[in-house]
């Protein structure tokens, strides 16, 4: 291949056609026409000597080489991006950014929204899109682009992903005022007899970490319900006896709604990081944002106020929160 005839406008062309299989979306994206992505198409079979996408009935297929391509052009471009952005300082009362943010409801409730009032004081030109959090395609989701950065729980390490550490979250029982037998100073078999309602985001599961932990001392709690959201929790609980143990973080505003009691006994707690691609590592604007989450809802006596440098390059398979 001879390297003069190489344009990045072109590789750029070639990066969104292979995510979008369809010239007419891909003009749309690149706010081209579609005769000139046509025609661009045309120079990147030339230049690769290759037919790159064939045609079909429902839009275009990559061929083998221009699905071997994908990997390395989208590296490619990456490192081109972050160089271009790299030096340029971020102002967030002038700068139009827009950030993908994958997490689970509580996070949504716990984090999300006080960072997006947070944005709408400080930076009004950020938008926020919230996606439904996938643990098992977590890393897919971050390296596709789908997501520019996940809030979660980790647990595998993967190396080419990278994670800051946010807080530490811990449990309390929730339940409604002048519930019979919800009280202070619960002791563990009194808490297991109580009717439980546990969350399941992949649904219909009764049983949790916390019912792990019973078990190895010989208890076993009485789940009658399994709810989809933490954020159904308060109206099961309001209209019941039934009690639910849920993450500290997610309803210390409901106080005057909600009876909540804490459980000295369990130890049960988890941590919530930060988690992203490199490719967002050195962008200004992305950096902006994840030092006001840290600043907003990190654990400011470990160092999660701010996304402080060197940020760890050790980031985990998801299992969500």
């Amino acid at each position: 291949m001879n390297d003069s005839r190489i344009d990045l406008n072109l590789l750029a062309t070639l990066e969104v056609l292979l995510a979008e299989q369809n010239v007419t979306k891909a003009a749309d994206q690149l706010h081209l026409s579609q005769p000139a992505v046509s025609a661009q198409l045309a120079r990147l079979r030339d230049l690769f000597d290759d037919p790159l996408l064939l045609p079909t009935r429902r839009g275009m297929i990559p061929t083998a080489k221009a699905i071997e391509l994908a990997p390395q052009l989208r590296d490619a471009l990456d490192h081109v991006r972050n160089a271009l952005h790299s030096h340029q300082d971020f102002d967030p009362g002038k700068a139009e950014l827009t950030v993908s943010i994958g997490c689970s409801d509580y996070i949504q409730a716990a984090v999300v929204m006080p960072f997006v009032l947070a944005l709408r004081q400080t930076a009004p030109g950020v938008r926020v899109a919230v996606r439904h959090l996938v643990p098992e395609l977590v890393e897919q989701q971050l390296g596709n682009k789908e997501v520019d950065l996940v809030i979660a729980t980790p647990e595998r390490s993967a190396p080419h992903l990278r994670t800051c550490h946010l807080f530490n979250e811990t449990y309390v029982l929730i339940g409604r005022h002048g519930h019979p037998r919800l009280k202070s100073g619960m002791t563990i078999d009194e808490y297991v007899e109580l009717e439980h309602v546990v969350v399941s985001p992949r649904g219909g599961d009764f049983e949790t970490p916390v019912d792990s932990a019973l078990a190895t001392l010989g208890y076993r709690r009485n789940v009658v319900v399994s709810a989809a959201s933490f954020l159904l929790l308060p109206e099961i609980v309001l209209d019941s006896d039934l009690v639910a143990l849920v993450p500290r973080r997610l309803f210390l505003r409901q106080s005057e709604k909600l009876m909540m009691v804490d459980l000295p006994w369990l130890g049960e707690q988890f941590n919530v990081s930060l988690i992203w691609h490199e490719r967002c590592h050195r962008h200004a604007g992305h950096r902006w944002v994840r030092n006001l989450i840290g600043s907003l809802v990190g654990d400011h006596d470990k160092g999660g106020s701010r996304v402080a440098e060197p940020e760890s390059d050790h980031a985990p398979h998801i299992n969500g929160s």
